[in-house]
């Protein structure tokens, strides 16, 4: 409610504003309305041009300039209030600041490092180059196809916790899930078990009050809120948490699509059967969750000051293949989570399988996919059958004549919404995570993923793919055309969808 107040505020504010410039110019300086006129027009350009020599991104910086050349006031407000300065926000720094000091606690295997150089795997030494989370090979990996069969392996192994326990999500929600997620939490607390919670103040906004983590103080369990909204932190408000992490004792980890509510495990799902997934590490690779963990939590509270205890040592040495958690940040110049999907595709020979909630891209990975589709590559992409927002819905079915006339094949999910975010190849690459196809995931948000390679996991991933195939309709000719009205409708919604 409080995100809705605040945007409606900017937004009206910059209307008055802008409006009432203009009715001011015309009652009081009529005389000089030709000049005003011309230092308004250069203004505007000026400010575009700052822009385009800056931009390295232009689908996203496109609203932008045709806001601020249209409405100069209001659009220049609201690109200050919600754009991407960042400059002087003290919890952003601060991320900064631990991401660099955690850095040098990731450390590559060199000769994993070599392998790989040696083998030619462009995917993964993308990630080494222009991440700092390392790959590893000695990992047992768990897919979970629903967030039915994910939950009760949590739970399990939550009961096991004897150190500590970090939960890091976009949403939670009281309901079943949650509270007997939270019963668990309470026993370990009252062991002695270090348990931390941090959740989106955003995602959760409605969902739980607002005194929230005083309440799990009680229990002696830690908890944050990110990004809290205010009227007064402006920039960095359009940014939010979408990771969803767990660790225990740095023995075991959990990540994927899943949040903390009850409709993500088919409990009250309005939307009918909710598709989704999670997957289970056991195994090195965990060390990067739990530093990108710890890393979001110090900058808020400054509470460790050597997190290298927190890194379980498994000593065996199994080669199960190529496993890389990594994170994207809004911060970074590198787009990573658009990079890897868009690398995943450029390299794909045979097949290209993508489940995603939202397809809201930009003309690179409209681009990359037609491509692939037009060089041989079976490309299918499933998409929701009920969704969960129309009009971000309506982005997405704008997506569907361009892709299909290009080859590639869109899937509708039959009984109901799909939230699994999976990208997989050839058999061989997959990435399981939180990284939606649209704007706030891939330009906004502070989001993970598993890339994984010549993993034995992969195979689960097919097989949940073909499963799910079977309940979706394959869309044809006729079902991707539209009428001029709602094309036109789609061309407007396409044109600020990086301001959705």
């Amino acid at each position: 409610m409080l995100k809705a107040v605040k945007r409606v505020a900017i937004v009206l504010l910059g209307v008055i504003l802008q409006f009432g410039f203009a009715i001011m110019i015309r009652l009081f300086f009529y005389k000089y309305l030709g000049i005003i006129t011309l230092f308004y027009n250069i203004m505007s350009i000026l400010i575009v041009l700052g822009i385009l020599k800056e931009s390295t991104r232009l689908s996203n910086d496109l609203p932008w300039i045709i806001l601020i050349l249209i409405f100069p006031i209001f659009g220049t407000l609201l690109l200050i209030t919600l754009g991407k300065n960042y400059s002087k926000n003290k919890l952003l720094k601060n991320i900064f600041e631990y991401e660099k000091k955690y850095n040098k606690l990731l450390v590559q295997d060199e000769k994993i490092k070599q392998e790989i150089e040696v083998n030619n795997k462009d995917n993964i030494k993308y990630l080494i180059n222009r991440t700092n989370y390392f790959v590893s090979t000695n990992n047992d990996i768990t897919y979970y196809d629903f967030g039915e069969k994910f939950y009760p392996e949590l739970l399990k192994e939550l009961k096991k916790a004897e150190k500590f326990i970090f939960m890091e999500y976009f949403i939670i929600n009281e309901g079943k899930m949650w509270n007997g997620i939270l019963n668990i939490l309470k026993e370990k607390a009252s062991q002695g078990v270090d348990v931390r919670i941090m959740y989106d103040d955003m995602g959760s906004i409605g969902l739980l009050s607002t005194n929230y983590s005083k309440q799990l103080a009680k229990y002696n369990i830690k908890c944050i809120s990110f990004n809290k909204l205010s009227p007064f932190r402006g920039i960095f408000m359009n940014n939010r948490d979408h990771r969803k992490m767990t660790i225990i004792d740095g023995k075991v980890a959990f990540s994927g699509g899943v949040n903390l509510s009850d409709e993500y495990i088919n409990i009250n799902s309005k939307l009918g059967v909710w598709k989704d997934n999670g997957i289970k590490i056991v195994g090195d690779a965990i060390w990067n969750l739990t530093v990108m963990f710890l890393t979001m939590w110090n900058a808020n509270i400054k509470e460790d000051k050597n997190i290298s205890k927190f890194k379980y040592n498994f000593n065996n040495n199994k080669n199960t293949g190529y496993v890389i958690p990594y994170g994207v940040a809004p911060l970074h110049k590198d787009l990573i989570g658009k990079d890897v999907y868009i690398n995943i595709i450029n390299n794909a020979k045979n097949y290209l399988y993508i489940m995603t909630p939202y397809l809201i891209i930009d003309t690179d990975m409209v681009n990359s996919l037609c491509r692939a589709s037009k060089r041989g590559v079976d490309v299918r992409i499933i998409v929701p059958g009920i969704p969960d927002k129309k009009i971000v819905y309506t982005q997405t079915t704008s997506f569907f004549k361009v892709l299909y006339d290009s080859g590639v094949k869109i899937y509708k999910y039959k009984k109901g919404f799909v939230h699994s975010k999976v990208f997989l190849s050839d058999n061989r690459r997959s990435v399981v995570g939180t990284i939606n196809m649209d704007y706030r995931s891939l330009y906004l948000h502070f989001e993970n993923g598993i890339y994984m390679e010549d993993n034995k996991v992969v195979k689960d991933i097919y097989e949940d793919f073909e499963n799910t195939f079977k309940d979706c309709k394959k869309l044809n000719k006729n079902d991707v055309k539209t009428g001029f009205i709602k094309s036109l409708w789609q061309a407007i919604l396409r044109l600020f969808a990086p301001l959705f």
